[in-house]
């Protein structure tokens, strides 16, 4: 087991990118790694006639109706790369590089190998045969520009895996070197980083533990390296500047990011597997001011799920934004928002303010009616949702879903008070492509005179390539006004 490097400062940190234009991994080498056979991943420069790169194939398990085994690899670039994938053993006819708005090509070598080319960095599903179960996931990140060498110097405490030295509030640096780490004695099994402190999972590296951020500030958590199986993969609560960057979340019982009344937080380029109920991707819950910036969520509820009030949570949620990512959401929604608040309180929360653009989903399979939407605005526990912007959002084949539900609601199994009032929801360059599944009609529904809906927009929305001119397609009750399509 590699040793857990606790630092007393934050030196040691190569700051200027590497040299080498295509970076693989360190290999992990592990009883309890699995990795996925099926597969052989290369790499090399475009253009190039050097040897191929081999990249090592973990298994990840997705959709918990079917606990399917796919696949994931990964490794960086800083210049166009060529990539070569192989099933050894296996023929196809036909394959498909999601997102198709990358507009990938490539081309078939023999009969169990294709090659293409990337430009720049990327998040992919390949898909042989329409195979969507046992798929490979194929991340292309750009070269890391924060690396840190965990080097044993003067004034390192070095931690083998007890819990003694973890909890040191002097503690600025916490390194995890290629290899498993299998933390012991840990209450719940997690470590809590303190204030102004840096945690670096190196690529190669694999934590089984959760990362939980706890009244703190100034906390970096970056990297190539994953956590495997945790409780939770990141827990952020109570806490202020906060940065998660280019890690990996496989399989985790429950949330992979949860976040609880912290501010200024960045999440970008973190990629997530799971396959539980309510293993959603990202979770809000009374948050404000956080970017979630270049993610790949493919999870077995919610990829996105922000509220107000719920546990010990208060005071509402503004100013958040996701852009730039992909989403997958084997069951359940891609993005839902406005469900749970404080409905004790005598006006309601307030959720205002939120954005979601350019982003491509994969997929949903919501067979809820009560809460179907690849877009979710579901609006209860006295809450009062204002000014959320969908733009840019590209959406593919859906099992069962509808593209936009927005609705102001009651649903006793999950909240105490119907919603407020919500005002002002704009669904700007919305595109549905889908061969097949069972898509249901947009719907807009307000609850009452007094929890009603008002002031949405549909602007340029396309349904399989024909753009929505009217509310003709839209279901709609009498507590809804002021909707326009442009």
């Amino acid at each position: 087991m590699n040793k857990l490097i606790c630092c007393l400062f934050v030196g040691f940190c190569i700051s200027v990118p590497i040299k080498a234009k295509v970076v693989v991994y360190p290999r992990v080498e592990d009883a309890g790694i699995v990795e996925d056979n099926r597969y052989k991943v290369y790499v090399r420069e475009a253009g190039s006639s050097q040897d191929w790169k081999a990249l090592q194939v973990f298994q990840v398990e997705v959709d918990m109706d079917t606990r399917s085994k796919a696949a994931m690899a990964q490794f960086d670039m800083d210049s166009p790369v060529e990539v070569k994938v192989e099933v050894p053993g296996r023929r196809f006819d036909a394959v498909k590089i999601r997102p198709l708005a990358r507009e990938i090509a490539c081309n078939k070598s023999g009969e169990n190998a294709l090659t293409f080319v990337l430009q720049r960095p990327a998040k992919l599903s390949v898909e042989f045969d329409g195979d969507r179960l046992g798929n490979l996931h194929l991340f292309a990140n750009a070269v890391e520009t924060e690396v840190y060498d965990g080097t044993d110097r003067e004034g390192t405490i070095v931690w083998n895996g007890g819990s003694k030295d973890i909890f040191r509030k002097d503690c600025r640096l916490i390194y995890f070197g290629p290899g498993v780490h299998l933390p012991k004695d840990l209450p719940n099994n997690e470590i809590v980083i303190p204030s102004n402190c840096t945690v670096y999972l190196a690529p190669g590296a694999v934590v089984k533990a959760k990362l939980r951020v706890e009244r703190a500030e100034n906390v970096r958590i970056v990297g190539r390296g994953m956590l495997l199986q945790p409780l939770r993969g990141v827990e952020i609560t109570y806490s202020r500047n906060v940065t998660v960057d280019g890690i990996t979340v496989v399989n985790p019982q429950h949330y992979t990011i949860f976040g609880g009344s912290s501010e200024n937080v960045v999440i970008r380029n973190v990629k997530s597997f799971s396959s539980r109920g309510w293993s959603d991707g990202i979770d809000l819950m009374c948050c404000s001011d956080w970017l979630i910036d270049d993610v790949f969520l493919r999870n077995s509820d919610d990829c996105l799920a922000f509220y107000n009030h719920r546990w010990w949570f208060w005071g509402g949620s503004h100013d958040l934004t996701v852009q730039n990512s992909v989403l997958w959401a084997d069951v359940a929604h891609a993005i839902n928002v406005g469900g749970h608040g404080d409905d004790r309180s005598e006006e309601g929360e307030t959720f205002s303010n939120v954005t979601f653009r350019n982003i491509d989903v994969l997929n949903v399979d919501e067979d809820d009616d009560y809460y179907r939407g690849v877009m979710a605005v579901g609006c209860g526990d006295k809450n009062n949702v204002r000014n959320v912007l969908f733009e840019d959002i590209r959406v593919e084949d859906c099992e069962e879903s509808r593209l936009i539900d927005v609705k102001v609601c009651y649903n006793e199994k999950y909240n105490r008070e119907p919603g407020g009032k919500i005002d002002g929801i704009t669904f700007r360059n919305i595109t549905y492509n889908g061969e097949g599944g069972n898509m249901y009609p947009m719907r807009i529904m307000g609850y009452s005179n007094q929890s009603d809906v008002r002031n949405i927009v549909l602007e340029n929305v396309r349904w399989n390539g024909r753009k929505i001119e009217d509310l003709s397609e839209v279901e709609m009750n009498e507590f809804v006004s002021r909707v326009q399509v442009k």
